[in-house]
């Protein structure tokens, strides 16, 4: 199996709150649940902690505990990384850091997989594509949403908005009225969507953060083979390159309205024959 990966940082001045790493046959993404720079969270560690240990945890799991389904894996990875808070640290906060998850391990003659959140599975069956993931949606939250891409980018309107979205989500999510997203709640793992593929069917896969997946879903670049087909000949850091191009040239989000001019980006490709 062939492996590439690429990620950026939405600034060079603070660290991505993505994460992805592999082991041969084992392979997690996460991307770190972002709010606005006054929101508290009850956490002294942030949300890049989060992160890096969730996604350490559950690629160990997935690793060492084949017996344990994908949904599993992903539940035993939020209690263990929950117990690694310390006491100063409040989970019951609604903002306590979580994190969107893609996870893909070979398992015999079957890619078993997982995804919760916005970020994005693609699976290639030699030119026939399947994408799995952006599963939670808030609708109870799209008005506002909506309100927020509409304001002027930069102007105190949009922040307070986004304020007011932001609010809305943390209200929700894992709750059963809301998003799922892994946090401190191990049963969020049980809305996550899983299922598994032939490997002898399928060309290629690749996982992708929503700040990656941009490239089709917000600016609409290509299709989703178009994007394949790019990480397959130049690799994944082209398709973020790209990303990039179409972000700095709109840095006031008029041409694509969007809630940040640039987000965390990360991709990984696997050719898997």
């Amino acid at each position: 199996m062939r492996v590439e990966i690429a990620g950026e940082p939405q600034r060079g001045d603070r660290p991505s709150e993505d994460f992805v790493a592999g082991s041969g046959d084992a392979f997690v993404l996460l991307d770190g649940c972002s709010s606005p720079v006054a929101m508290e969270n009850g956490c002294e560690h942030g949300t890049a902690w989060f992160v890096r240990r969730l996604g350490v945890h559950l690629l160990a799991r997935l690793v060492d505990r084949p017996d344990r389904t994908m949904a599993q894996c992903l539940s035993d990875a939020i209690a263990e990384t929950a117990s690694l808070h310390g006491a100063r640290c409040d989970l019951g906060h609604p903002n306590t850091p979580a994190a969107m998850v893609v996870a893909a391990r070979a398992h015999g003659a079957s890619l078993q997989y997982l995804v919760l959140g916005d970020s994005q599975l693609v699976l290639d069956r030699e030119g026939t594509y399947a994408v799995i993931g952006d599963n939670q949606p808030f609708p109870a939250g799209e008005g506002l949403r909506r309100q927020v891409h509409a304001a002027a980018h930069g102007s105190p309107e949009r922040a307070s908005l986004h304020m007011r979205y932001a609010l809305a989500v943390r209200a929700a999510r894992n709750t059963g009225h809301g998003p799922w997203v892994a946090a401190a709640l191990p049963r969020a793992a049980e809305h996550a969507e899983t299922g598994t593929a032939p490997l002898a069917e399928l060309r290629a896969f690749a996982a992708l953060t929503d700040g990656a997946a941009r490239f089709v879903d917000r600016f609409d670049l290509g299709g989703w083979p178009d994007a394949m087909r790019l990480m397959d000949q130049r690799g994944p850091a082209e398709l973020l390159r790209r990303v990039r191009e179409a972000e700095t040239s709109d840095p006031a989000c008029a041409r694509w309205p969007r809630g940040k001019a640039k987000d965390d980006a990360t991709a990984l490709y696997a050719r898997t024959r």
